[in-house]
């Protein structure tokens, strides 16, 4: 970057780069979008169809996903400075633009329309909301979903980087912004670095303690989703499972 300029490389990285065509064509994200719908498609998948194309030894769905994971999420990608966005490997201004745009469209839209905002019908959502943009992660971490009497997302909330466990999770934090904002459920969904989503028997506890203190709040604990980077199960649902909720 010289004098606050930085250098568009669309062209050359479009020469060198691998395209979505490249991706086997029953796993490209457009044809997927096209046939199934765009909420089948993972945040990583989305922002694929965005950028078009990856950079030299880097696939586009590839670079979406390192994009997520340096930059924390959609919440980290929405709040990144242009300039800063623009600076990441295989970005320059034209991709940096069309993200930055369609994250401004998508604020507006839920603005406008609280109504369109992701609504949760089972563990893959959640999956699809969080936890592709988790998988990543080298630490652990906890979310919360925020959620309406129609199931709608209202906000997430990231909580513990490091090691999450019945000791180092505080009721108060995970349920503060559901009673902030009066709303009846949560969702809470945290990562295992080592790549098997199986819960822990101290995950179990951490449930049992969560759902203990939102019952005496009038707060309902959905489920507990643990995910995880493997090639078989993505996530595993601890109310599907039955461990820490009685049915």
């Amino acid at each position: 970057m010289a004098g606050g300029q930085l250098e568009d490389t669309e062209h050359s990285e479009y020469s060198a780069g691998f395209l979505i065509r490249d991706v086997p064509q029953d796993e490209r994200p457009r044809e997927r979008l096209r046939d199934r719908g765009a909420q089948a498609l993972s945040n990583s998948e989305l922002l694929a169809i965005l950028l078009r194309v990856g950079r030299r030894n880097e696939s586009v769905v590839t670079m979406s996903t390192r994009l997520l994971r340096d930059l924390g999420g959609l919440k980290g990608l929405h709040q990144a400075t242009f300039d800063e966005l623009a600076l990441q490997p295989g970005m320059a201004v034209a991709k940096t633009a069309q993200i930055k745009a369609a994250l401004e469209l998508g604020r507006r839209l839920q603005v406008d329309s609280p109504e369109q905002r992701p609504v949760i019908s089972g563990p893959e959502d959640v999956y699809n909301v969080v936890g592709s943009d988790m998988v990543f992660l080298d630490h652990e971490e906890l979310r919360v979903l925020v959620l309406d009497m129609k199931n709608h997302v209202v906000h997430i909330e990231s909580l513990y980087r490091g090691t999450v466990n019945s000791s180092h999770v505080r009721t108060a934090e995970v349920f503060r912004e559901a009673v902030r904002r009066n709303q009846p459920s949560i969702i809470v969904v945290h990562n295992h670095p080592s790549g098997d989503p199986t819960p822990s028997s101290d995950d179990e506890r951490t449930t049992r303690h969560l759902i203990e203190a939102g019952n005496a709040l009038d707060i309902k604990v959905l489920d507990h989703i643990v995910v995880a980077h493997n090639e078989g199960a993505r996530f595993a649902s601890m109310r599907e499972m039955r461990q820490g909720f009685d049915s």
